[in-house]
């Protein structure tokens, strides 16, 4: 059964998990912005949960300019909700949004698996081979970020090797209200298997340069997702905007 973490009334917790900015490069506002965005995307900070910024100042030791124009970011991102006289809110997950997402995702990497089959190298197979085998010692220690770190460090890899420099992030970009979702969905039982399972798949249609296999196993990998998440919006819709619940 899908097991949703709580929200609402975690939200103090958000700052305290924020990543220290060392963790990060560029200038110090870009820092911010990338600590915020990635306890977003890790629902550290959860759907509906409140962004108080003194909060984050005094986790992350800067002033409230470099938080301000993070939050600023995040909205335009779709992350946040600044609502007027009420403060600054994650934003629920929305199945439209998630839909289109995916909708926009599958299109670009379906058509990036049929290109790669086509032309992937021996040094790019034995790239994908050797993520695949961190792949499997994180679902053997149940490690479902480390997984999906690696998750999307095969999608990135399979993308650049089309050779379309911009690819990757106009898929990440269309991946974000996905990204969240998926953190859900990860840790339910027995789907990291089935997930690396999916991956096995793919790898293997490269292999044998078969765009046709390539183009079935990376669109079957990718509709697993609205499967597990429509029960999960029905069970806890708490999580998901009005937008999300027709």
């Amino acid at each position: 059964m899908l097991q949703a973490p709580p929200t609402g009334s975690q939200d103090q917790n958000g700052a305290a998990r924020l990543l220290p900015l060392e963790r990060f490069q560029g200038s110090l506002g870009q820092r911010v912005y990338q600590s915020l965005k990635h306890a977003i995307l890790t629902l550290a900070y959860r759907p509906g949960d409140i962004i108080r910024k003194p909060e984050i100042c005094e986790r992350l030791g800067v002033s409230r300019s470099p938080v301000a124009d993070a939050v600023a970011r995040l909205a335009a991102d779709g992350l946040v909700d600044v609502i007027p006289q009420a403060g600054t809110f994650v934003t629920r997950l929305s199945m439209t949004d998630i839909r289109e997402g995916a909708f926009i995702r599958e299109a670009i990497e379906v058509a990036a698996a049929e290109l790669v089959a086509e032309q992937i190298t021996e040094d790019q197979l034995r790239d994908l081979r050797r993520n695949l085998k961190l792949q499997e010692a994180l679902v053997a220690d149940g490690d479902s970020q480390g997984f999906m770190t690696l998750d999307g460090q095969m999608h990135e890899m399979m993308l650049s090797f089309t050779g379309f420099p911009r690819l990757p992030q106009v898929s990440q970009t269309a991946w974000l209200s996905v990204h969240r979702a998926r953190q859900l969905i990860l840790p339910v039982e027995g789907r990291m298997q089935a997930t690396l399972e999916e991956h096995r798949a793919i790898l293997a249609a490269f292999e044998a340069h078969d765009p046709e296999a390539a183009r079935l196993a990376v669109q079957h990998h990718l509709r697993q997702l609205l499967t597990y998440l429509q029960p999960l919006e029905r069970a806890h819709p708490e999580l998901f905007s009005h937008q999300g619940l027709s």
